[in-house]
């Protein structure tokens, strides 16, 4: 029996629960008993607290890191299981308890904050999760690499696997009618984001009057202050607009009827709101690190996120000329066309037969 670990998940989804809960639904021949504290219809699901996800903040991930390493292996035990799939790196240390783990990016030793748990658990825990592993799965080649250069682990016990977008949900859609047309920034307030280089970036655009910039994203209390203050500094508080978490029903809207999702993030693991823009036939512009060549190809125009020049000209251009707009909506439908998350849960499987 295979056991997929799904505490982390909550009602406020962002990449990584949304990849937890769609690669469970993809498993099904597998035929899993998931660890959850929602019913998953059917699914053969065992409860468990509902008070350690990214919901309840530090506490909750404290609970988590507990519970996995005192409750888990005894559910292993109790429920006779042969394997533990876990989306995330965390899993029992030093038990009898077999796993494979999803590692999404090692984002917290790329940009290290010294006082962060993050960046701490990534340093001391998440090494001896991945070496104690039978095998690590991750959302790209970048990460891949990542995983090898930081931590020395062998390639031969990592197998890169692309996530995916669900098509019933992701299309083109024209339900608003924005009193300005709009370019959107779709993610997290961190620094490693880049989104201080997007607003200088808009802010240096020569008819910016004519435009807005719209940052969705739930709001964090450790950087956005600094992002509104930026903007009232360029004076351009009538232009860019910050708005909260876009519930999961509303993101193909607020996709489909923007200028360009702009994503000039400085590192992504996967990128998953460049892949959601290109299946609303949305074009994308963001950087050419990381994985992201991997996940837009050439359906995307790619820049230095460092040059905010260089972003600054690609932002004119999409905004301007109606045919490229066009060009790059054509090429982000055929893109998104080549990710599926059967397609995901498929190669998934193959990797966690040879482990049950």
């Amino acid at each position: 029996m295979i056991l997929i670990n799904l505490a982390m998940i909550f009602d406020r989804p962002t990449g990584i629960s949304n990849y937890a809960l769609n690669i469970a639904r993809h498993l099904p021949e597998l035929n899993p008993t998931l660890l959850t504290s929602t019913e998953q219809e059917h699914f053969s699901c065992y409860p468990i607290p509902s008070n350690m996800t990214p919901a309840e903040g530090s506490k909750g991930h404290f609970r988590r890191l507990l519970w996995t390493q005192w409750q888990l292996p005894q559910i292993y035990q109790q429920l006779n299981a042969s394997l533990i799939y876990s989306p995330i790196p965390e899993a029992p240390l030093y038990s009898k308890a077999r796993y494979v783990v999803m590692c999404h990016d090692l984002i917290p030793l790329r940009f290290p904050n010294l006082f962060s748990p993050l960046t701490n658990y990534f340093r001391y825990v998440v090494p001896w999760v991945l070496k104690q592993a039978e095998h690590i799965i991750c959302n790209s080649e970048a990460t891949a690499k990542d995983i090898h250069n930081f931590y020395g682990i062998s390639t031969h016990k990592i197998t890169p696997i692309l996530l995916a977008y669900d098509a019933n949900h992701f299309y083109p859609r024209q339900n608003i009618n924005p009193k300005q047309p709009y370019f959107l920034y779709l993610g997290r307030h961190d620094p490693y984001k880049n989104i201080q280089g997007l607003i200088t970036a808009f802010a240096a655009l020569k008819n910016k009057q004519n435009y807005q910039l719209w940052i969705a994203g739930s709001p964090d209390k450790r950087f956005t202050p600094q992002l509104k203050q930026q903007i009232l500094e360029l004076n351009i508080k009538d232009q860019v607009k910050i708005i909260d978490y876009v519930p999961y029903q509303e993101l193909p809207i607020i996709l489909s009827n923007a200028i360009a999702l702009v994503f000039p993030t400085f590192w992504e693991g996967f990128g998953l709101p460049a892949l959601e823009a290109m299946a609303c036939g949305t074009p994308v512009i963001t950087s050419n690190l990381a994985s992201l060549p991997e996940v837009v190809g050439d359906a995307a125009i790619l820049i230095n996120p460092k040059n905010q020049l260089e972003i600054t000209n690609a932002m004119a251009k999409i905004a301007e000329d109606s045919a490229m707009r066009s060009h790059f909506s054509n090429l982000s439908l055929e893109q998104a066309k080549l990710f599926s998350w059967e397609k995901t849960g498929n190669a998934t499987k193959e990797v966690l037969q040879q482990f049950i």
